[in-house]
């Protein structure tokens, strides 16, 4: 996948509702085209959203890899979502500064 991929998917989210599944608790998948082919057989992510500012992209898989992920990945990844979405500024900074987050912004990434 590539960062304009990762862009596209929350502008898509954000502005249309345009995701696959919305799992609840701010966790939400969403389909992304393989270069030169269609969604369906394409990557998932699994996306933490709850604006522009703060979404994190916790996984992405290919379709052909595996079909789902489990109920207790599931709900490890809510409780994952909870905590990072309740993040404030400065801590959301000190993860970008110490790498343990990156940050993808129209192309270019932060925090590495």
């Amino acid at each position: 996948m590539q960062d304009s991929d990762l862009i596209e998917t929350v502008n898509s989210v954000l502005s249309k509702g345009l995701a696959d599944a919305d799992l609840g608790a701010g966790v939400y998948k969403v389909r992304i085209a393989r270069p030169g082919e269609g969604k369906s057989g394409g990557y998932r992510v699994i996306v933490f959203f709850k604006s522009r500012k703060l979404t994190f992209f916790a996984y992405g898989f290919a379709k052909s890899a595996r079909a789902n992920i489990s109920e207790g990945e599931l709900y490890a990844m809510k409780k994952l979502a909870k905590k990072y979405l309740a993040q404030t500024e400065e801590q959301i900074e000190m993860h970008l500064a110490n790498g343990t987050l990156l940050e993808i912004t129209e192309g270019v990434r932060h925090g590495m």
